[in-house]
């Protein structure tokens, strides 16, 4: 790549319809959530049923609205990096932000060997983008370099929300159909 076209910014890929459209769609997959909660709760205990799980839609959206970048961290067994560790891949990061015109992520590393990379988060500040250890060993700098961007692409697109969101809510419905399965037991 000439120098020339390393310092002409990106293109912005995301518009106002795209953004209504994933804020939307965001949208659409709570209130499904609590409808459905707040149904299955109804069917189990009546009106009192329903108010549970209500109760339950609302602390179900609501962490995994505010704390969705840090649960799909947890669940992946990440850490942030340390200053200076992996200096490049930081600067690398650094850079492509710079060049999409959002701030810089956080960035973590995971310790799986499978090569794999996402980005969560809930906005543009609060982004993170975690990488396994099993991508810097497998790939070059340069290919590194294209997974972050793509990376970068979904903070841009303001399409991390939705996939963090889905993702903590699967999290969370899986938790509730264990503890219905054990509770059976007893």
């Amino acid at each position: 790549m000439s120098s020339q076209q390393q310092s002409k910014p990106l293109r912005s890929a995301s518009n106002g319809s795209l953004l209504n459209k994933n804020n939307a769609k965001t949208v659409a997959l709570l209130s499904t959530l609590t409808g459905a909660l707040v149904v299955f709760g109804s069917l189990l205990g009546g009106r009192g049923g329903a108010s549970i799980g209500l109760l339950l839609g609302l602390v179900m959206v609501g962490g995994s609205y505010w704390f969705s970048d840090r649960l799909a961290v947890r669940a992946a067994g990440a850490r942030p990096l340390e200053p200076g560790e992996l200096s490049w891949l930081q600067n690398d990061l650094t850079h492509l932000a710079e060049r999409a015109n959002i701030p810089t992520p956080r960035l973590y590393l995971a310790p799986s060997m499978q090569p794999n990379a996402f980005a969560t988060g809930r906005n543009e500040t609060k982004a993170v983008v975690c990488i396994t250890e099993g991508l810097v060993h497998v790939l070059d700098r340069d290919e590194i370099a294209g997974v972050i961007a793509h990376e970068l692409g979904h903070i841009k697109n303001h399409d991390i929300l939705i996939g963090s969101i889905a993702a903590a809510i699967a999290t969370g419905i899986t938790y509730i159909a264990q503890m219905a399965m054990f509770s059976s037991l007893f």
